[in-house]
Order: C-alpha cells, then structure tokens, then sequence
C-alpha cells in the first residue's frame, strides 16, 4: 500500500499540468526513465500504477529526451508504457504554528493520530536565499540545559554545531535532554533515515508529552525512499526558516546529516553519477552547505535558528568524508566518545576533542579563561594518567599536574549529568567559578 493510500485524507491536493503526458519506458533499480514529458529538474510528476492509482515521483536528471525520476513512494504496480503526468503546486509543504505538537513525514503527511492538518500556510522545500552580509551576528549565549556544553563549549544564538558519535553513545538522549532544557521558541526536531522503532521511541520517551508541546517533529525512517528522506531534511528546515521568519528563536535538532548524505548519494548514483570520495558522488558535498546555510540568524531584529546536527562517524572514524566535510562548514563540533560511554560518564562528551567556535566572542574573557584551563588540565591529566595509575608519578615533579590530579573528580563529576536533570547557564558559570576561584587562574 503507498503513502497516498495511506494518508489519502490528508494528502495535499496537486493539480496536474496542461502539458501532454508522456510514458514510462524502464526503469533501474531505484530510477524511472520517461519521455514525451516537459518537466524541469525537480518538477514532480504522477505515475499511473496498474490498479489504476498512482505514484509521485520528482525529476532528477535527463539525457536527452529521456527523463530521470526517482519514486517517492513504493514502486509496486508499475508496467512498461506506463502514463506520467507533469504536477503543478507540488514543490510547496504545509508551515505554520498548527503544526506544533504534530509529527509528519517528509511531504507534511500527518504520522500521529492528530488528524489533518489545519490553517496552515505554504513554504517551499528550497528556502530562501538570504545575504551572509544581512544576516545579525551571533553574540547571545544559549542556554542548552547542558553543564558541560554551556560551561566549556558554549552555544551562541544562530549558531550551527555537528554532534560526532559512533552508534550508542547517547546521541538521541542528548537531543531529547537538549529539546527540553534549551531555551528557545520553538523545537524542530528531523528523524532522518532512523529505525522506525527508534522514532516512537524518541518522541514518547526522550522527547516527552511535555516537549512535544513546543516541537514539530519532522520523521522519515530508514525504510522510506532516499527521495523522501532527503525531502524530510529540506522539509524541517523549511519549517524552522518559518519560524524564524515570525520572529521566533528555533532550535534546530537534526538526526543525522550523514543520512541526508547518504539519500543524495543513493539518489546521484542511480542517475548516474560517477563516485569520488570513498564512493560519495561530488553532488553530496555540494547539497551539504546549501542545507546547512539555510539555518542560523536572520536579519537584524528577526529570529534565529540555533542548529544541532548530529553527524555518524562510522567506526569511531572521525577523518568519514562526511564528518570531515561537515566540521568544515559548521561553527563547532561536539564529540561524543565511547571511551567516556563505556565508564558510565554521561553525557560522553570528549571536550578535549570538542570546539565551540563562537565561544570567545560571547563569553567573557574570565569564562574563556577558565574554560581554557580546565581543558588543560583535563588533557595533561589525561597524557599521563598511566603514571598516575601505577603510582610511577612523585607529586611535586610537575605543577600542573599537580593541580589537574587534585582537581579531576570535581571536573568529572562536574561534567556528568542525569537525564531528568537541566543545567542553566548561571548554574554552569557557577560550577566554573566554585573550580577556578578568582579570575580564572589556578
């Protein structure tokens, strides 16, 4: 059964163009080829299904005459000569403040029992361009109920931050801990390419009836098309662009870029496309910025989007090519490690490997300075941790690590936090100023 069967109460009403329709002659793995068709890249289109219905499908390339499409919806039923009709209206998702406490699907479907969507407005999965020289700067601190990212890698307003982990580390913990301390607005949480199982799981058990309320929740699992998966990735962004154009402070929580890339490089090789880094086509690295700068401040006086991505490195490798293109468009990368994980520390962030890099402009420069120095002591404690262990180290020998084995259990204990448990940031200034009285020199 398609998605249209499924939600055909609420599926949004499209129009089928003047223009003549064509038929489909293959089709190849995940792509249709048609002809006789005047379409654009990106224009969607209807493919008659042989019990009579129909499938949605969007052009994604052409040779020639011959036109690419990829299915949005399950291919079952379709024949050789198979009708294609161009759509008008179909680029446009449903916005507005309805849709907050609702989880939809990556074309505005309705997934919960909430029924059909009501009073919303059109947005465009593209966005809109806004000029980098118009944007406000960031110089707000965010508050994420987070001690250890409002102490040591402080989040400004606008800002875009990559969240590197392996698979069970705490990462979805860690967002829904985030969608429910973090000051702001508004939450858009994006389930890219996640196991059907962990999306219900999300909402009803990190993110909570009492978070849900504030949130739109944007969920395309792993088993829906790559076309819908990148879609769902446009599609919340769309709705936090919304927002932030009412004037509203977004908080963008998004899991997991390394999806997103993964769709277009499912969707750029079946047209295709020859493969480049570690079999990523170049269209990947290309349709990463342009998502990603769709986010952060927008005009001096409006609203802002504060963005989390969290980015898989496959094996605990940080040098993926999607992790290392990411670190190179964000504004900062927090790092989850196993290691941490493994000890029980949570939440596992390695702030050693972690960077915030609008930190030095919104805090202070005593904050800055102990921020500075508590990651020293973390890193020469940490260099020489085997001496420390097999009592091989005489203290008085080394100063600062004096200083880092006297005050480590206070650091650690400092750094972790329950689940039920926010952290503002007075209370995280606080923790820093109780570890490093004075102006921020041990």
């Amino acid at each position: 059964m398609s998605l249209s069967d499924r939600w055909s109460d609420v599926t949004p009403e499209y129009t089928y163009s003047p223009r003549t329709s064509g038929k489909l002659i293959r089709m190849v793995g995940l792509t249709l080829e048609a002809v006789g068709i005047d379409v654009r890249i990106g224009d969607r289109c209807r493919v008659e299904r042989q019990d009579g219905g129909d499938i949605e499908a969007e052009v994604v390339g052409f040779d020639g005459s011959r036109i690419f499409l990829m299915p949005v919806e399950q291919v079952d039923g379709l024949r050789p000569g198979a009708r294609v009709w161009p759509l008008q209206g179909a680029a446009d998702v449903p916005v507005g403040f309805s849709l907050l406490g609702r989880v939809v699907d990556g074309s505005g479907r309705p997934l919960d029992l909430g029924g059909p969507l009501m009073n919303t407005e059109s947005g465009h999965l593209q966005g809109q361009y806004i000029n980098p020289l118009h944007r406000a700067p960031i110089r707000e601190t965010l508050d994420v109920g987070i001690r250890a990212i409002n102490a040591l890698l402080t989040v400004g307003r606008g800002q875009r931050i990559g969240l590197f982990a392996g698979s069970g580390v705490g990462k979805s913990v860690l967002l829904g801990m985030m969608t429910r301390f973090t000051t702001a607005d508004v939450v858009v949480v994006g389930l890219i390419g996640e196991r059907g199982r962990e999306v219900k799981e999300f909402i009803d058990e990190i993110l909570g009836p009492e978070g849900l309320k504030r949130a739109v929740v944007v969920a395309s699992p792993a088993d829906d098309s790559p076309l819908m998966r990148l879609r769902a990735a446009m599609y919340c962004t769309a709705i936090a662009e919304f927002f932030r154009d009412q004037g509203q402070n977004v908080l963008l929580l998004m899991d997991s870029l390394t999806r997103y890339a993964q769709a277009q490089r499912e969707i750029a090789l079946a047209v295709g496309e020859p493969p480049a880094t570690k079999g990523y086509p170049p269209s990947v690295f290309n349709k990463l910025p342009k998502l990603v700068e769709r986010t952060g401040n927008g005009q001096q006086g409006g609203g802002s989007i504060t963005a989390f991505y969290t980015v898989l490195s496959e094996g605990d490798d940080m040098q993926d090519p999607i992790a290392d293109a990411s670190r190179a468009i964000l504004d900062g990368h927090i790092v989850l490690s196993r290691r941490l994980a493994e000890e029980g520390h949570y939440p596992a962030i390695d702030v050693e490997a972690s960077v915030s890099r609008v930190m030095p402009q919104i805090v202070d420069d005593s904050w800055l300075q102990q921020a500075q120095l508590c990651k020293r002591l973390m890193a020469h404690y940490r260099q020489n941790q085997d001496l420390v262990a097999v009592g091989a180290y005489q203290a008085g020998s080394d100063q600062v690590l004096d200083v880092a084995i006297e005050r480590m259990p206070i650091i650690k204990a400092m750094l972790r936090q329950g689940l039920s448990e926010g952290a503002d940031i007075a209370s995280s200034k606080k923790a820093m100023n109780d570890l490093f009285p004075g102006t921020g020199k041990a």
